[in-house]
């Protein structure tokens, strides 16, 4: 049998003390079309497909040496060689 646990104490938090909410905020937030969730950034038909795949440890590093957003950088960087190149 449990025996009953005293409450934690509650603090109270001063809403002047919450951050402010910028622009980049609400640019990388989601939003809500109904039960729909559309994300924002990306533009209307730009639909992308959550996959695994395996590549050399030495491109992965050069692409994740140029910090935040690299797989974006890789998938354009793809999207280049299908210009010039049959994946076929």
């Amino acid at each position: 049998m449990n025996a009953s646990k005293a409450g934690s104490a509650i603090t109270w938090t001063d809403p002047d003390d919450a951050p402010e909410l910028s622009d980049e905020f609400f640019e990388r937030a989601d939003e809500y079309a109904g039960e729909n969730l559309v994300r924002r950034g990306r533009p209307a038909g730009s639909r992308k497909t959550a996959t695994t795949i395996r590549f050399d440890d030495d491109v992965l590093a050069a692409f994740r040496a140029t910090g935040k957003g690299w797989q974006t950088r890789m998938n354009d960087a793809l999207k280049d060689w299908l210009k010039t190149h049959s994946p076929v």
